[in-house]
């Protein structure tokens, strides 16, 4: 059911004395984009789109092909309590479709879309919930973002340790008057990194959530005189943020995951699902970690998972299945981290689990020893595989993957490997300050 008419918004902007509207889209690459129009125009956007230079975007068209047209989706309306409370600012986000009012293959939600709908036909909807890890630094005189931390806290930290905790408070409360259900905010194991969770909800709405979460914690973070940064891993020695992803499939007699008589109460349907990811996740790795940084995290020591493995009893393996049962089952996967698009990365991984279901694939045993302690022949014994090592290596499992260029589409899987092929040879040929620091009194 709808959430609300295009009258409805209408009148709520009048109502509320919104001056601006966004028009809020996402670019290949996990990029917020945005088109402001006038309230005065927005009947207009909502009856018939707006017009955009696509052109101009990473990953969209080219410039013979450069008229684009945003749609937005009602159900995405809402009004940012940060903004002006005279002339409010409102947001909508928007699908990108051609101008021929075709979807357009280059826009990661018409993606997640079309894994959805083949979700639907094999009888499932799919819920994900994610947990968004993050840093707040200080910024320095001009503004610009340090990599110094305000606080020395760690886990479950209180105030005054946890100096963040006033911003992350502020976070959660802008966030939950934008109609977010916050069930769970605290201070992360490093020091100056923080985690809000909100609710699960259906998975395009979680991916549309993700979006507005990290623009909502930067605007918050920015107003404590604050930087928050979604980055990996933005400081050597300490833990990496991730964005574990909890993920159920239902149908029409509830969760599909679930089965009180199955071995650890996970039905054949939740364990050919496991056994999907598990076969496919080298080859979205490059998505579900997108930057050369993603892989400074996926590193024994940090808690990171970089193991391919699935365990009910410890966080160590690449899949962990939580303790709640019944409606409450679900699968995390604890690689994928902040900086990832999670329309791609969120159809990838419900594609990647419908192949083991549609297979009937099986899993390897569950691995319930801590990983990190294991020896390499240990491992090896088990059946356990290490996630790619690189942004090249997870590439090149990505290009010869099957079920990544269907899910994608010709244009973004092209698009994507040819842009992350040169961002990983920019970092290959740049002279870091290791090597400075190693070579060059040396030689």
């Amino acid at each position: 059911m709808a959430k609300y008419t295009n009258q409805e918004i209408l009148r709520l902007v009048e109502e509320n004395d919104v001056k601006f509207v966004r028009l809020q889209f996402t670019d290949v690459f996990g990029i917020l984009k945005n088109v402001a129009i006038t309230a005065k125009q927005l009947e207009k956007a909502l009856n018939e789109g707006c017009m955009f230079d696509g052109s101009s975007i990473d990953g969209f068209a080219r410039i013979e092909e450069s008229d684009m047209l945003l749609k937005p989706d009602p159900d995405t309306f809402v009004i940012f309590p940060w903004r002006p409370q005279q002339g409010k600012v409102a947001r909508l986000i928007c699908d990108v479709y051609t101008t021929d009012l075709k979807p357009y293959e280059g826009c990661p939600r018409n993606v997640l879309k079309k894994s959805l709908a083949k979700a639907a036909e094999l009888g499932f909807t799919m819920n994900v919930g994610p947990e968004c890890e993050f840093f707040l630094f200080l910024t320095d005189n001009d503004g610009n973002p340090t990599t110094v931390t305000q606080d020395e806290g760690g886990y479950f930290d209180l105030a005054p340790i946890d100096k963040g905790e006033d911003a992350r408070r502020d976070m959660c409360l802008t966030l939950e008057e934008m109609g977010f259900e916050i069930e769970a905010s605290h201070h992360e194991v490093a020091e100056g990194q923080h985690e809000i969770d909100f609710k699960y909800a259906d998975a395009l709405m979680t991916a549309d959530n993700i979006m507005t979460f990290k623009i909502v914690v930067k605007s918050v973070a920015q107003r404590h005189g604050l930087y928050a940064t979604f980055m990996p891993k933005p400081i050597f020695g300490i833990n990496g943020s991730g964005m574990h992803t909890n993920q159920s499939l239902s149908t029409k007699d509830g969760n599909a995951f679930y089965d009180r008589n199955g071995e650890l109460e996970l039905s054949a349907i939740a364990y050919n699902y496991i056994a999907g990811i598990i076969k496919h996740i080298k080859s979205i790795t490059a998505v579900t970690n997108p930057t050369v940084n993603s892989y400074k995290r996926l590193v024994p020591g940090y808690e990171a998972p970089c193991y391919v493995a699935w365990s009910a009893k410890n966080r160590s393996p690449l899949i962990r299945i939580p303790a709640s049962r019944g409606a409450g089952t679900r699968i995390e996967v604890r690689c994928p981290d902040p900086a990832a698009n999670p329309y791609l990365a969120i159809a990838l991984m419900l594609n990647a689990g419908l192949d083991g279901i549609q297979n009937k694939l099986t899993p390897p045993p569950a691995v319930n020893k801590n990983i990190f302690e294991m020896t390499e022949a240990e491992m090896t014994e088990l059946g356990v595989s290490s996630l790619p090592a690189n942004l090249y290596d997870a590439l090149q499992e990505f290009r010869s993957s099957a079920l990544v260029r269907e899910t994608l589409g010709d244009h973004i899987f092209n698009a994507y490997y040819e842009y992350k092929i040169r961002e990983w040879d920019s970092f290959r040929i740049a002279v870091h300050p290791w090597e400075l620091d190693q070579y060059l009194t040396k030689y």
